[in-house]
């Protein structure tokens, strides 16, 4: 008996993890009185962590994700949308 065949793509996962990890810090930043977006775009831009509170460890988690991957991510958002 033939099963079907389950594909998974781990540039799925990869957008999956980026999207929880954002989340997260949006959260904590929102959470300690900071205009997240203003955060994270200044993080982005400067790539200097202490844009990021280190509340809920949300530093530790955005220094996890490529900002290259988060620029195509989000560009590729935008447009799809």
């Amino acid at each position: 008996m033939n099963e079907p065949t389950i594909s998974f793509s781990i540039h799925d996962d990869k957008q999956v993890e980026m999207k929880k990890i954002l989340t997260t810090v949006y959260d904590a930043l929102r959470q300690k009185g900071y205009n997240p977006i203003n955060q994270i775009v200044g993080y982005i831009l400067s790539e200097d962590p202490t844009y990021i509170t280190t509340h809920n460890n949300a530093r530790s988690l955005i220094r996890r994700v490529d900002r290259d991957e988060l620029l195509q991510a989000l560009v590729k958002s935008y447009l799809d949308d």
